[in-house]
Formats: C-alpha cells, sequence, structure tokens
C-alpha cells in the first residue's frame, strides 16, 4: 500500500507527479498491444482458455508482470467474458460460437505501474443487437472520459455515461464500478457509471484511475455464480463492457491504454 499522504486528497485519493505519467503510458501500452494482438485468435472453436494462454505467454515474454495471477487466488492473465457474463468471466475449456461477442481483460505490471484495460470482440459475425450494445457502451465510456477535466466531479463522469445509456434503453451495471490506480491494482476512489451532476469527489490533476462502464441490453442486476467470480446478468440479456486507465492533466485527461493499432472497437470503427 502507498504511505505517502502528503500527496493525498480529502477524499483519501493519490495525486500523481508529472513524471508518473510515463510509468502508466508504458504499463497501459503493453496492456493494450496485448489486447490488439489477441483480436486475431478470437475466432469461432477457439477457446478462452487458450486465449489466456497466449496473454499469459506475451506477458512474460515483455518482461512484465500479470496483476491477475495470484490476485485473490485467482490463476488467469485475463478475465474473458461470453455474452451474459458481465465481468470477470474464467477462461476455460469453452468453446466460442459464432456470434459470440467477449470482454477481455488484462492488467500488467510494468516498473511498478499498473496497466488496466479491457475491450470488446466477436467471434464471427456481430449479431445486429450485440453490435448495437457494443457501440453504445463503447460510446458511453468517451462520454464519461469526455468529462474526465479538473474541476468536475466523478458524479459528472457517472452521469455522462447513465444518460447517455439509458437514451438507448440500456442498462448500467451497478454492482461494479472503476476505481484508482498507479502502483496499485486498485486504490480510491471508487468510479460509478451512474450518478447525478455535481456529486462526488472534485476531480485534479494527477488523478489516475479507470472507466470501465458494463451495460446491458436488459435489465442492471446481476449475479456472481457459485465460483464465486464471474458475475452475469440475472436477466441472462447480453452485456458489454470497455474500460481505459486515465489520468487527469491539467485541462483534461490523457488516455494511458489507447490502442496502438486504432482496434479498440471490435469493428475497427
Amino acid at each position: 500500500m502507498e504511505t505517502n499522504t502528503a500527496h493525498l486528497t480529502k477524499d483519501g485519493i493519490r495525486l500523481y507527479q508529472a513524471d508518473d505519467f510515463a510509468g502508466m503510458a508504458k504499463a497501459g501500452a503493453l496492456a493494450a498491444q496485448i489486447l490488439d494482438n489477441i483480436a486475431e485468435h478470437v475466432v469461432p472453436g477457439q477457446t478462452t482458455g487458450e486465449l489466456d494462454r497466449l496473454i499469459t505467454q506475451w506477458v512474460d515474454e515483455a518482461g512484465a508482470v500479470s496483476a491477475t495471477i495470484g490476485y485473490k487466488g485467482y490463476q488467469h492473465a485475463s478475465c474473458i467474458s461470453v455474452n451474459h457474463v458481465v465481468c470477470h468471466g474464467i477462461p476455460g475449456d469453452k468453446k466460442l460460437k459464432d456470434g459470440d461477442i467477449l470482454n477481455i481483460d488484462v492488467t500488467v505490471i510494468v516498473d511498478g505501474w499498473f496497466g488496466d484495460t479491457s475491450r470488446m470482440y466477436v467471434a464471427g459475425n456481430l449479431p445486429r443487437k450485440a453490435e448495437r450494445l457494443i457501440q453504445v457502451t463503447h460510446d458511453a465510456l468517451m462520454k464519461g472520459i469526455e468529462a474526465a477535466k479538473p474541476g468536475n466531479t466523478f458524479g459528472d463522469i457517472g452521469h455522462a455515461i447513465q444518460l447517455y445509456a439509458e437514451s438507448h434503453r440500456m442498462s448500467v451495471v451497478r454492482d461494479f464500478c472503476g476505481h484508482g490506480l498507479g502502483r496499485v491494482f486498485h486504490a480510491p476512489p471508487n468510479v460509478l457509471h451512474y450518478g447525478r451532476p455535481g456529486t462526488g469527489a472534485v476531480l485534479e490533476e494527477g488523478m489516475f484511475f479507470t472507466i470501465e462502464p458494463m451495460i446491458n441490453l436488459g435489465r442492471p442486476e446481476t449475479k456472481v455464480l457459485g465460483d464465486d467470480w464471474t458475475a452475469v446478468t440475472r436477466d441472462k440479456s447480453l452485456s458489454a463492457q470497455f474500460e481505459h486507465s486515465i489520468g487527469i492533466t491539467a485541462d483534461g485527461c490523457e488516455i494511458f491504454t489507447l490502442s496502438p493499432g486504432g482496434t479498440f472497437h471490435p469493428t475497427y470503427g
């Protein structure tokens, strides 16, 4: 845990220095590159376990460390959440079918900095309903990022996401949220993907955190399966998620996890 309280806000949020942005950018770039690399392997008949094996190999080859292997007993370098799995899907022997959509979430540690990002993929042909869900989820994340600038609040970020998703008759998952990070995996604040404008802590230059909305085609409620890890939609509706790690700058924010190949969106749009 970080103990330097000299750079904590009154809300207990760490403020990082200008030099720290470079460390986060390097970690974020590796995580994003790995997600670029995995895209061509997401095909019908592929197993989620093989996708995770490749990700593990690439993390090792980069000389980095997986933040999730060993985290609360978890033994994989990624979470892979298919169709109605909201988050924390465990890779395994499940074979992807044509039309399956999936979120792949990777966190790496590079020189002590945590790079955390996730994005959506499709195996084979993208069904129309799923395409719409993926597009709205992607755009909701970007609306949240647009609101991430000094003087705004975390409620402004959540409100922007919620307003956009609900205007398209989709729902925002409330059981999971974004989080602070830096030289630790999870730290204050909790970044809610819903909320009222002007509420919550005020954004300040030097804050690092993730924004990672989970949007459902149906209702927002989730449940955790018997493995105490995998979260699914209660009504079995499709769910999608995109995640970026960002740092608040003097006049906006820097996205640390931009796709090097411009393939953050599964249709490369």
